[in-house]
């Protein structure tokens, strides 16, 4: 039985036992219950704090509010949906314990390279209360993992399909083309009746008709749209061919800039869309590094100092002449170089990890470097060749991967959240 059917058959009992009401005392505000989702409920005070934070960002970024019985509402279902992921990852099991939560804050304030005093101070600057802020974060992880092990995790991208992608991008004349989409949806609960589905395809199409009268489709979007771009004003961003949802494609080819689609009729709802832009991709020119290097790790046994002074030793070996690529495939950790003599073949920019990669740009060619730490262990590494290389096929390749498995994913978590909205009773309050 899902949550609807249960929360159904003892909704008699709901008000007596967990709706309770809320009194006013000296000085503190009405607080009550704006929505039910399955065993929690949504207090207006989380609602009016969103409200608050997403009025605050329109007026940063100058765009114009929805009216505001709308905005309420659109931010009341995203409070609704992200009530439902954590319940689903507090009953499958996935925590964020302190450790992970402080390193994660930790890695937030080295990345804009601050103190975690500077850090709380710039919450606090803000109005933001840091164990709230704590809070939030714990939840944006809980909610990440969450949809890492029940949609993302599941979705793969075959050889095949980046050859298919790949060839249909020749055949149409779209291979070094990106598009900037925006999109407005009219959702349709898998549970509508026939009356339902008539008021919001009236609902569509006096959406479209107000946008064939020239209003602003971020306006429109904004005012109207349940996709979770609805805030942004259904600005999907800059997708190429194969990012595009199936839905879409056929008619973004034959669309020119600023056009707007016909509406469009899918198992999840009335949509429209608007093709904004359109731009192209360059020929990629990477400096590719030919490099070696030996490897030595920690373990039970060697301690970092220890391992630190077996790097300095095989250093000043190679300094006194020894071979690079015996020593690597006598020392090195790195199985899959080491039989190699070292040797980790042509590396394009980001293959490794920055420090490693910053250490072995500053190298002459056949320069050997002093043994360095990274987070993988100490290495000592030889600088063989480097060349210009014209990296556009294996990127092409790389972004057809990514924009396959981002269109899955898009595809993917909305059917998943449609379908966690739809198995939840969720009871609006709104105005009671």
């Amino acid at each position: 039985m899902n949550y609807r059917d249960l929360y159904l058959s003892i909704r008699p009992f709901l008000a007596g036992l967990i709706i309770l009401p809320v009194i006013a005392v000296a000085g503190i505000p009405l607080d009550n219950i704006v929505a039910v989702v399955n065993e929690d409920v949504i207090m207006r005070s989380e609602l009016d704090a969103e409200i608050r934070t997403i009025t605050e960002r329109f007026r940063e970024q100058g765009a114009e509010l929805p009216p505001p019985e709308i905005l309420e509402k659109q931010i009341l279902d995203n409070l609704i949906l992200i009530k439902l992921q954590l319940q689903t990852a507090q009953r499958t099991g996935i925590r964020v314990d302190d450790e992970t939560l402080n390193r994660m804050i930790s890695n937030i304030a080295a990345d804009s390279k601050i103190t975690l005093k500077e850090l709380r101070e710039i919450l606090e600057r803000d109005n933001i209360n840091y164990e709230e802020y704590r809070n939030d974060l714990r939840n944006e992880i809980q909610m990440t993992r969450l949809r890492q092990r029940q949609v993302d995790n599941r979705v793969t991208v075959s050889a095949k399909e980046i050859e298919t992608y790949l060839g249909n991008q020749v055949q149409q004349g779209q291979g070094d083309q990106e598009y900037q989409i925006s999109h407005i949806l009219f959702s349709i609960p898998e549970t509508a009746s026939a009356g339902q589905r008539i008021l919001i395809r009236k609902q569509a199409d006096e959406a479209l008709s107000r946008l064939r009268s020239g209003e602003d489709f971020a306006k429109v979007a904004s005012s109207s749209s349940n996709s979770e771009q609805a805030l942004q004003g259904g600005d999907l961003g800059w997708r190429k061919a194969g990012e595009i949802p199936t839905l879409f494609s056929d008619l973004i080819f034959n669309m020119a800039e600023g056009d707007i689609s016909e509406m469009l009729t899918s198992a999840s709802g009335y949509h429209i869309i608007k093709l904004a832009d359109v731009r192209s991709s360059e020929t990629l020119i990477v400096t590719q590094t030919r490099a070696r290097h030996i490897l030595l790790k920690t373990d039970e046994v060697n301690t970092d100092d220890d391992i630190k002074l077996r790097m300095e030793q095989l250093y000043i070996r190679l300094q006194g002449g020894d071979d690079f690529s015996e020593l690597a495939k006598g020392h090195s950790m790195d199985t899959a170089s080491a039989a190699k003599g070292g040797d980790l073949e042509w590396l394009n920019p980001g293959d490794v990890v920055p420090e490693f990669e910053q250490l072995m740009n500053s190298l002459d060619i056949n320069e050997i470097s002093k043994p360095f730490p990274t987070q993988y262990g100490w290495h000592i590494v030889q600088v063989l060749e480097r060349r210009n290389h014209d990296n556009t096929e294996e990127q092409q390749r790389n972004k057809a991967r990514e924009a396959i498995r981002q269109r899955k994913l898009d595809e993917a978590r909305e059917s998943w959240l449609r379908q966690m909205r739809d198995d939840a009773y969720v009871e609006y309050r709104l105005g009671k």
